[in-house]
């Protein structure tokens, strides 16, 4: 069997290579980044029905996380000598600093709770079958990535709480296959404490300064230009699949 044969081929691409005109339009509107929004919709994809918008509502916390996010940087070093200190500025200082942080913080809680909320509710409605089976994997990918934003936020603060949160967090690095020193087949690949996963992740042995500069990084970086990408490619494909209200 040709790979453009099955059905994992041809959950992502939906039509050939061929040189025609209906071809060639097909292959404008049917890329993310050249028509992101289809010619035509389904009646019964805007109606809200059973699906609690959570979708629409997690994007939501995600721009208002990505605005906050953004002014909270005005004020934030992420070193050592520093973080602590200008979270408590922002805090008692900075005017308006504490509803910022607030609604930084409590939009980036409620966003993990709308997204599993929204995940329950595609699994119940079964919108994970055919043709949906490629928006489905994106979906857990963006579900993953969520999860990933607020683990990595979770040490900035760099408080007594946050340090030892994400100890134990990174510490569960070390039992991943292959990339971890504790794991399965870890001696296979060479792999020890020095050179593993967790080290990867927090600059070395022990969560400090490193640890601190990654973390900020990723969650200020990596992991959201990631998520935007996939949420626009997820917002394209559930148009492309008939739209929100259930399976075809």
């Amino acid at each position: 069997m040709k790979i453009k044969d099955t059905q994992i081929y041809r959950s992502i691409f939906r039509h050939g290579f061929a040189d025609t005109p209906h071809n060639r339009i097909l292959q404008i509107t049917g890329t993310v980044f050249l028509h992101l929004h289809p010619g035509r919709v389904r009646r019964h994809g805007l109606r809200l029905r059973y699906t609690w918008c959570m979708g629409g509502i997690s994007f939501l916390l995600f721009l208002v996380l990505t605005v906050t996010g953004v002014l909270l940087m005005f004020y934030y070093r992420p070193t050592a000598e520093h973080a602590y200190h200008d979270m408590k500025y922002l805090q008692f200082d900075v005017p308006f600093g504490m509803l910022l942080r607030n609604m930084h913080r409590w939009a980036g809680h409620a966003m993990v709770i709308t997204v599993w909320l929204h995940m329950l509710r595609v699994f119940m409605t079964g919108s994970y079958k055919p043709p949906r089976e490629f928006n489905w994997v994106v979906g857990v990918s963006l579900l993953v990535l969520t999860l990933l934003l607020s683990f990595t936020g979770y040490l900035l603060p760099w408080d007594q709480l946050s340090m030892w949160a994400v100890t134990v967090g990174t510490n569960m690095a070390r039992a991943t296959p292959l990339a971890g020193s504790e794991g399965p087949f870890a001696e296979l690949v060479g792999v020890d404490a020095r050179y593993d996963l967790r080290a990867l992740l927090t600059g070395g042995r022990v969560i400090g300064p490193a640890a601190l500069l990654r973390f900020y990084v990723l969650h200020c970086i990596f992991i959201p230009l990631g998520a935007a990408v996939l949420i626009a490619v997820h917002f394209w494909r559930v148009r492309k699949d008939g739209g929100v209200s259930g399976p075809l």
